[in-house]
């Protein structure tokens, strides 16, 4: 019904719709038409659009997420599937980066560039992509230990860029200002700006120094895509999404599908693990500081975080309901990265011996572990 030849899918320019005076604009305009019956799909070199027509359509998409909070986009799947966004995002990949289970390099793939994209966006249009395992490879760390990495194969990260640049969009109108990990156009840099600023003007008296253990490889799937449910319906989106959590990791040959965790590597992993944390922390967090009785800071990068306060007593009652808070979504603090130090001039007088003493303003020590992990999990 769907096979290349028989009945093509929607390539070609959008219809705007109508819309009464006054009224915001849609994210997709109606679902675009159909190809005659027989014709096979064509990716026109002539005819692709510009650069700027696919930013105009990803600002669209954010401006009805903002304007429209708390409704769900129903028909996202066009927007990913475009072959042009494909093209682009081809672009963007980085050159050198390590072939997938594939074994399928940037280079190798552009020699057929236009065949090889056509082909992609006529399986994703038929729901016949299926993502390929990720191949696990280890990085060491300065502690002697090993980072695992995923390296998903070249047709999946061009499909994940694609994917992370229409999504975002609607969750960058949700996350809050005080998310800084893994977001476009925001950095460690930023998060290290907003932490001293925070700790030099407000009166923060204990900082709460926190790590998730083991964040990317715990995260739990169904929860994860009832996140995504609050603003997409588009039933398309939310099945790539679980066909990526359940592709599955290859290691030194074996395959292993695993019931939680989202493999980092890819351009998705940043995007979902976000996700999970702006519902799962951001928002409770935010909650709690506007019933907090003295003043409180929020940092976070990526599954780091910083969260200052005026008085002890309700530092500890922070930590623990944070405990709790996360068990319910199967997450955990680490208990060795996880610190809670006294600020202020009197603080080294109060302070137990032995303890290193962090004073007001290191924020360089407190977010020394807020780096990202590798390049490759902000742009593959």
């Amino acid at each position: 019904m769907h096979g290349i030849g028989k009945s093509d899918s929607p390539v070609v320019p959008e219809k705007l719709p109508n819309k009464a005076a006054g009224a915001p604009a849609t994210a997709e305009g109606v679902e675009e038409r159909r190809l005659a019956k027989g014709n096979r799909r064509q990716f026109s070199k002539g005819r692709k659009q510009s650069r700027g027509t696919l930013k105009r359509k990803l600002w669209r998409i954010r401006q009805v997420a903002k304007a429209r909070k708390g409704e769900r986009f129903t028909s996202l799947w066009h927007h990913i599937y475009n072959p042009d966004r494909l093209h682009e995002t081809y672009y963007e990949l980085r050159r050198d980066s390590a072939p997938g289970v594939d074994g399928v390099t940037w280079k190798q793939y552009g020699e057929q560039l236009w065949g090889n994209l056509t082909d992609l966006a006529g399986r994703l249009v038929r729901g016949a992509y299926k993502p390929r395992p990720v191949e696990r490879t280890y990085i060491p760390k300065a502690d002697g230990r090993r980072r695992p990495i995923g390296k998903p194969v070249l047709e999946d990260k061009i499909v994940q860029r694609a994917y992370a640049e229409v999504v975002g969009e609607i969750f960058e109108a949700e996350l809050l200002g005080f998310s800084y990990g893994l977001r476009p156009g925001r950095s460690q840099h930023n998060a290290l700006d907003a932490l001293t600023v925070g700790l030099e003007r407000r009166r923060v008296s204990w900082v709460l120094d926190a790590d998730i253990r083991g964040f990317f490889d715990a995260i739990d799937h169904d929860w994860l895509l009832r996140f995504l449910e609050h603003r997409i319906s588009d039933r398309r989106v939310l099945r790539q999404a679980r066909q990526w959590l359940k592709a599955g990791v290859l290691e030194e040959g074996e395959l292993c599908i695993a019931e939680k965790g989202t493999p980092q590597g890819g351009s998705v992993s940043p995007l979902l693990a976000n996700i999970y944390l702006h519902y799962v922390f951001d928002l409770w967090a935010d909650s709690w500081r506007k019933r907090a009785q003295g003043d409180m800071i929020i940092v976070r990068y990526a599954d780091d975080f910083v969260v200052g306060f005026q008085h002890r007593w309700e530092a500890e009652r922070f930590q623990a309901e944070l405990k709790e808070r996360l068990r319910a979504f199967s997450l955990e603090l680490h208990a060795e990265k996880t610190r809670l130090p006294e600020l202020g001039r009197f603080a080294a007088e109060r302070r137990k011996v032995g303890t290193p003493l962090l004073a007001r303003g290191d924020s360089r020590a407190i977010l020394k572990d807020a780096t990202p992990r590798n390049n490759s999990a902000v742009r593959p």
